[in-house]
C-alpha cells in the first residue's frame, strides 16, 4: 500500500514532462516549416500573389497558425525574408553611429533587398504589408531619432528624423540596387561613415 502511494507521484510527473516536450516541439517545428514554404512561395509568386492558404498548404500546417505565429501574412513576409531566418531586429537604430550604419550597408548588400525598407518607402498593393513595415521603420529608426534630436534642442525634431530615416533608406537601396556607381562600388565602411555623420547633422541642432 505505501509502496503504491509513493510510487504514484513520479509516474505523474514523468508523464507531464513527456505530454509537454512534443507540444513544444510540434510548434517549433510547424513555425519552421511555415517560414521554409513562405521563403519559397514569396521567392516563386512575390508576395501579391501568395496565399496563406498555399503557404499551408506546402508546409502541411494549418493556414490559421500563421496569426498565431506570426501576426498574419505582412509579419510572415518580414521574417521570412530575413537571411537564414535570423530573428527581427528589436533594438533601435542608431543612425549616428557609424558602426551601425556599417552594419546596415552590409546587411542589406547581403540579401536580395531590404523588405522592410522596400515594403515601407515603395507603392504596394497590399497596405497591410506596408503599413507593417512602415511600424517597424517607425519603432526602430524614425522613433528613437525624434527623441535624439528633441534631446538636442530641434523644434522640428520629427521632420528631421524621418528626413534622416529617408536618407538612410534611400543611400541602401540605392546602393544595393547599383544605381550609382562609386556608391556601389565604395566600401561599406566608408558609406557607413558617411552616412552617420549626413544622419548626425540633421539630428543635431
Amino acid at each position: 500500500m505505501n509502496a503504491t502511494t509513493s510510487a504514484s507521484p513520479p509516474s505523474r510527473n514523468i508523464t507531464d514532462g513527456h505530454a509537454a516536450s512534443p507540444r513544444r516541439r510540434d510548434a517549433a517545428d510547424s513555425k519552421r516549416r511555415l517560414l521554409e514554404a513562405a521563403r519559397a512561395l514569396f521567392a516563386e509568386r512575390g508576395y501579391d500573389r501568395t496565399t496563406v492558404r498555399e503557404i499551408g498548404r506546402r508546409a502541411d500546417v494549418d493556414p490559421t497558425m500563421i496569426a498565431r505565429y506570426f501576426g498574419g501574412k505582412s509579419a510572415l513576409y518580414l521574417e521570412s525574408v530575413r537571411p537564414d531566418g535570423t530573428p527581427a531586429r528589436v533594438d533601435p537604430l542608431d543612425l549616428t553611429s557609424p558602426d551601425e550604419m556599417t552594419r546596415l550597408v552590409d546587411r542589406v548588400r547581403q540579401i536580395a533587398a531590404s523588405p522592410t525598407m522596400s515594403a515601407a518607402i515603395r507603392p504596394h498593393q497590399d497596405p497591410e504589408l506596408q503599413d507593417a513595415a512602415m511600424g517597424v521603420l517607425q519603432r526602430l529608426i524614425v522613433e528613437p531619432s525624434t527623441r535624439a534630436a528633441e534631446a538636442a534642442g530641434a523644434s522640428d525634431a520629427q521632420l528631421r528624423a524621418e528626413i534622416a530615416a529617408a536618407a538612410a533608406a534611400g543611400v541602401v537601396l540605392s546602393r544595393k540596387s547599383g544605381a550609382f556607381a562609386e556608391l556601389t562600388a565604395a566600401d561599406s565602411a566608408a558609406v557607413g561613415r558617411l552616412l552617420a555623420q549626413l544622419c548626425s547633422s540633421l539630428l543635431s541642432v
